[in-house]
């Protein structure tokens, strides 16, 4: 009896920290809505924001959000830190320019909305009319 009333309690426990626990969102990559491109890879997404191509502007969370998170593993394939030490190395190597970073995705998507070769990330549910999608990450 006690052994079957300690699984059940801990199945609770689970179940009550899976609950509480934030869903991982669908992450909308943005351009300029006068951009030309409908539709934009991962792997090509992932060179504006590691530095291997210049030809978009890069817009970005401040590190250590909960979305800059998910984006660095399911987009860039790599952890924040490794993205940090990139960036880090392209900036003393060769004088490169990191991502500008914003604090929220109101942010992202004015810099996105004003400048015509940007491209961004956010939320799916944040996804409005100033703002193209070119993919969506899962």
């Amino acid at each position: 009896m006690f052994i079957k009333a300690s699984i059940c309690r801990g199945a609770v426990a689970l179940l009550a920290v899976v609950a509480i626990m934030p869903a991982r969102a669908d992450i909308a990559i943005i351009v300029n809505p006068n951009n030309p491109v409908a539709h934009m890879p991962n792997s090509q997404v992932a060179q504006f924001f590691v530095g291997g191509s210049t030809g978009m502007t890069p817009v970005e969370y401040t590190d250590g959000t909960p979305i800059r998170n998910d984006f660095c593993k399911k987009v860039l394939e790599r952890t924040p830190a490794q993205v940090r030490a990139m960036w880090s190395r392209i900036i003393f190597s060769s004088g490169g320019k990191a991502p500008q970073e914003m604090k929220s995705a109101a942010d992202v998507k004015k810099i996105v909305s004003q400048t015509p070769n940007a491209i961004g990330y956010i939320d799916k549910s944040e996804v409005d009319d100033s703002v193209k999608v070119v993919d969506v990450v899962q």
